[in-house]
């Protein structure tokens, strides 16, 4: 879609993904290893009784789940700005997350695109939200 499509209020629901004690483990592995991720024994001793998967995995496969969509398709240019980022409930081994989007600002710029701006809320299977986030694009018009 392009950015004059796209209205204030518009509301999409995205498909769901659910995520595994390997897929927690790979993730921190790579790109955030802390004990809350890769060390089950030490884990389940801690605050969360658990593995849970970094804040930053769930930030990516909100977006993941967003962009394959296809909404934005072949008009987005660029992301431009993420804001009001929080991690508000851990996300667990086997969790099945899903993302509510709606579009909350538009603004034109001068050529032929628009800065868009959608929320981001993400559910696990049990309706509980665990993220929420503010993503704005560079899109063509």
């Amino acid at each position: 879609m392009k950015f004059d499509e796209f209205k204030i209020g518009q509301v999409f629901q995205t498909k769901s993904l659910k995520l595994t004690k390997e897929d927690i483990m790979r993730f921190a592995g790579e790109f955030d290893p802390q004990y809350m991720h890769l060390d089950e024994e030490k884990a389940n001793q801690g605050r969360f009784n658990g593995i849970i998967a970094s804040g930053i995995q769930t930030l990516a496969i909100s977006f993941k789940l967003w962009i394959e969509e296809g909404l934005y398709g072949d008009d987005v240019i660029a992301g431009t700005q993420m804001n009001n980022i929080k991690f508000v409930k851990p996300v667990y081994p086997e969790d099945e997350l899903h993302i509510i989007v709606e579009v909350i600002d538009k603004k034109s710029t001068k050529n032929d695109s628009g800065i868009l701006t959608v929320s981001l809320t993400t559910f696990n299977e049990k309706e509980e939200k665990v993220f929420e986030g503010e993503l704005s694009v560079l899109i063509n018009r």
